[in-house]
């Protein structure tokens, strides 16, 4: 009697259209990969009843819900053939699909494709599909350019190629029309910036005076926009080319329709600013309490941040509602992080230096080996 050999079937779709059909494209390819299965009944092969199918998924990761339980399935010794459709139902990705054949081979699984007849067990077999998988990845590759290129054609043209309209702009015939209002408002907050070189204190001189961001209408009829600005759309709308009359494509960027509206006054600026755009960056880095120190009122995370004063940096950390221009009703929404961070520290060494904390640490490092390696490295043994 020959042995079972169970095989769970996957299928894959990239794009979700047509998955609403009540016989879909995933459907199909399991109606094949089961009928394969049935002709195989002979060599005790046999379908299990769970099916792993992933609509709406790019073949270019592995990324993808249905077949990362089916690689948990596999580790669990509960597969042993794997049926698709199409050996790029799996992957278009050659370095991915390598991966995944080397964990099929690593618990004795087989791969079958229904309409490409491969044996993975042989050499002849595992160039063939090498040879297939590299025209499936050059499809890929070659259908991403042309998409691309399309991109760059239409918006050389002037064509607003998707995504919210930017404040100042709505969007006619897919192209990008000056909203008068708007475009005043736009106007207002790159002079506003000019004078007070701050985005922070932009953001909250516009929310007091009442302006808000872009609303508008989605084609699902929702309602988007219409919130309080924040320093960090506010970043966004002053370096948009879009305000000098361009469009950005990738590295490149192409004659639009609009009129440059102080756009470059507003890019010296920041080169004059750098604290600008490098606050974070400069700063988190050497905030110890960095996502752990939280707003005792708002409940939200403090953000490690710093002033400048006559050359000499002040650090502290501030409450994220607060740096945002929303109301913060504590009256410590900011602390010296130099104060607070020496606090903690002084109070881990005391605690660290209890006989229980010390003995518990000390057998923690030793079962795991880090004393012996550090007794070596610091003699040179």
């Amino acid at each position: 009697m020959n042995k079972k050999i169970r095989c769970a079937i996957y299928t894959r779709k990239s794009h979700e259209e047509g998955l609403e059909q009540a016989f879909n494209s995933l459907d199909a390819q399991r109606l094949s990969e089961e009928n394969y299965i049935k002709s195989q009944q002979h060599e005790g092969w046999l379908a299990l009843a769970k099916s792993y199918d992933d609509g709406g998924y790019s073949g270019g990761t592995l990324n993808h819900p249905a077949l990362q339980e089916l690689f948990q399935y596999t580790e669990n010794g509960l597969v042993d053939c794997v049926v698709v459709y199409k050996i790029d139902r799996l992957s278009r990705s050659l370095i991915d699909f390598s991966k995944i054949v080397e964990l099929f081979d690593k618990h004795q699984v087989t791969f079958v494709a229904v309409t490409q007849s491969f044996n993975t067990s042989s050499s002849m077999g595992r160039l063939m599909l090498n040879v297939l998988l590299s025209f499936a990845q050059y499809e890929r590759e070659l259908t991403g350019e042309c998409i691309r290129d399309k991109f760059a054609a239409s918006k050389k043209k002037g064509m607003w190629m998707g995504g919210n309209p930017p404040l100042g702009y709505d969007i006619c015939d897919r192209k990008l029309v000056i909203n008068v209002e708007e475009a005043k408002l736009i106007e207002h907050i790159f002079t506003r910036f000019l004078v007070l070189a701050s985005a922070t204190h932009l953001a909250k001189e516009l929310n007091n005076d009442g302006y808000r961001s872009k609303q508008f209408t989605a084609k699902t009829g929702k309602d988007i926009g219409g919130a309080r600005f924040t320093k960090a759309n506010l970043r966004r709308t002053l370096v948009n080319p879009v305000y000098k009359g361009f469009v950005a494509h990738k590295d490149a960027v192409y004659e639009g329709i609009l009129e440059p509206a102080f756009f470059d006054e507003v890019q010296r600026v920041f080169e004059k600013c750098p604290h600008i755009r490098g606050r974070e960056s400069a700063s988190k880095d050497q905030a110890l309490l960095k996502n752990l120190i939280r707003c005792q009122v708002c409940d939200v995370s403090m953000t490690p941040t710093y002033t400048k004063k006559k050359d000499k940096r002040y650090r502290y950390y501030a409450c994220s509602n607060h740096l945002r221009g929303k109301s913060c009703t504590s009256h410590h929404k900011t602390i010296a992080s130099n104060e607070v961070d020496e606090f903690i520290a002084k109070h881990v060494r005391t605690f660290l230096k209890t006989p229980q904390v010390s003995e518990a640490t000390w057998l923690a490092l030793e079962k795991k080996g880090v004393l012996k390696k550090r007794f070596l490295k610091c003699y040179k043994i």
